[in-house]
């Protein structure tokens, strides 16, 4: 009796303790890592915050409530264990927490650069609700992983015995590349096949180092190829490869190419010079940042420098062209919206940041058509107002007769959104089914397609969606691919 006494006191102890860590957002205000002033900032494409000092990362995370429904979890896709690791920074066990988050989340450290956390996990913290400002959580998970790393903690995922299956992935993208370490730690081999010259997909090649800086990713594709996966790039699958010769070297296929053909605009002048897809603008840039020589950037064709530049669209995409155009040194960026700001589908955090950098927003405007003769000279835009609410339950915008006016332009990006390739056709494969948007069907559980032993994840599946959300999809389909091979490997013994 004595001795379960004291036990139970000294317990209590503990957690009195461990208690006085946390609930301090009453008296700790919200903080984010320092922002490097615009004007710096603008000169280079390295990450615009700072890094969180070891006190401030605690500090910060202790403003947690430990709430008993944590909703910042609910409305994470990867549900991570958010207020477990923010207690274990609070208590500065960051091996640990870096221990914990990796569990759920195969790229911890870049869902904590480019989630759109105001729209998940921060923008449904309880604390927030409540009126005391969210957890910095995007910040403290940055931090913990970039902690790991510089301490050593972040290990390639060798498998305890090796397996004889092998599983081919078509997309070396976010959904291919989780997909990937979770196949590999339960010993399947894995092969990676992709179109470009290096892994990572979107993350490599579509978001700007500010945001996500390229070693970041180049670290992650290093450990999957330390852990064992194979990459085959350069390779266009139904070109350089079929996918009936892929089907039969692989005892599964994973199809995660993501959705990559830019919605277009019509009108007068849709064809002149200096209309470019917001991917081609991107994929060259990067490739500038890489080290790569790159015609498009040399003739001018792709770059900003000098130029009036006019992005259409609202959302993230259309974000990191604005701000990539001042990076280059535009003489005028200015970025076209049909609907208002409240509307806007883009990452607020991201709106503001792009503003403070010299971006003009041109809210409730459309375009109808260009000017110039062969060369791109102006956007004819339409005014709009907002009507009724569509099927999306937001407002339908509708264009303002006669309000028509001419935004000057030498270049102008499309970032409307991207749609699938047509997959049956370039594969030779019309027996796999695609939905009227051209996305793949799957089953919704398993994520196995109408072809037996072919699994398809992430945009491809979803459409244009978030890249935490290509993460989940990856390790749900890796999942299914583990029990189709187990199944297999059973009917085989009979």
């Amino acid at each position: 009796m004595g001795c379960s006494y004291y036990f139970m006191v000294e317990k209590s102890k503990d957690s009195v303790m461990a208690e006085n860590k946390m609930l301090k957002f009453v008296n700790v205000a919200r903080d984010m890592p320092e922002k490097r002033v615009p004007n710096l900032r603008t000169t280079d494409y390295d990450e615009i915050y700072q890094e969180f000092a070891a006190q401030k990362a605690a500090e910060q995370a202790s403003r947690c409530s430990q709430c008993g429904v944590p909703y910042c979890q609910t409305h994470c896709p990867l549900h991570n264990n958010i207020p477990d690791w923010l207690r274990l920074t609070a208590e500065g066990r960051l091996q640990e927490a870096y221990e914990l988050s990796q569990a759920t989340n195969t790229f911890p450290e870049i869902c904590g650069r480019i989630c759109p956390q105001d729209r998940l996990c921060e923008g449904n913290c309880v604390i927030e609700k409540a009126g005391h400002d969210t957890v910095t959580i995007g910040a403290i998970e940055k931090y913990i992983t970039d902690t790991a790393w510089e301490n050593g903690w972040v290990k390639p995922n060798i498998p305890v015995s090796e397996r004889v299956e092998t599983v081919g992935i078509i997309g070396a993208g976010p959904a291919g590349l989780a997909a990937a370490d979770i196949l590999r730690s339960k010993g399947v081999q894995v092969t990676i096949y992709d179109r470009y010259d290096r892994a990572g997909g979107l993350l490599t090649y579509g978001i700007p180092g500010f945001k996500l800086e390229k070693d970041v990713v180049m670290r992650r594709n290093k450990l999957l190829e330390d852990s064992g996966v194979e990459f085959i790039l350069n390779t266009d699958i139904g070109v350089d490869i079929s996918f009936a010769d892929l089907r039969a070297k692989h005892d599964a296929i994973l199809i995660g190419t993501g959705v990559y053909v830019s919605r277009d605009l019509t009108g007068p002048g849709a064809g002149n010079a200096g209309i470019v897809r917001a991917i081609d603008y991107l994929t060259a840039s990067n490739r500038l940042n890489f080290g790569d020589t790159v015609p498009e950037i040399e003739s001018g064709e792709l770059f900003a420098e000098g130029k009036n530049v006019v992005v259409i669209g609202g959302g993230d995409t259309a974000m990191d062209c604005v701000r990539t155009t001042m990076r280059q040194g535009a003489k005028s960026v200015k970025c076209l919206y049909r609907r208002d700001r409240k509307n806007m589908p883009g990452s607020v955090r991201e709106t503001a940041n792009a503003e403070e950098e010299g971006v003009e927003f041109v809210w409730l405007a459309a375009p109808k058509g260009f000017t110039g003769e062969g060369d791109v000279a102006g956007v004819i835009v339409s005014k709009m107002r907002l009507g009724a609410p569509d099927a999306s339950g937001r407002q339908s915008p509708e264009e303002i007769a006669g309000a028509d006016y001419i935004e000057d332009a030498d270049l102008v990006i499309k970032a409307l959104g991207f749609s699938p390739e047509d997959l049956p056709t370039l594969w030779d494969t019309p027996e796999l089914e695609v939905t009227r948007w051209g996305t793949v069907t799957t089953d919704f559980t398993t994520k196995e397609t109408s072809l037996e032993g072919v699994f398809a994840a992430g945009d491809i599946v979803r459409g244009a969606s978030l890249v935490v959300w290509a993460i989940r999809d990856g390790r749900d389909a890796a999942d299914s691919i583990l029990k189709h091979l187990n199944s297999k490997a059973v009917v085989a013994a009979q």
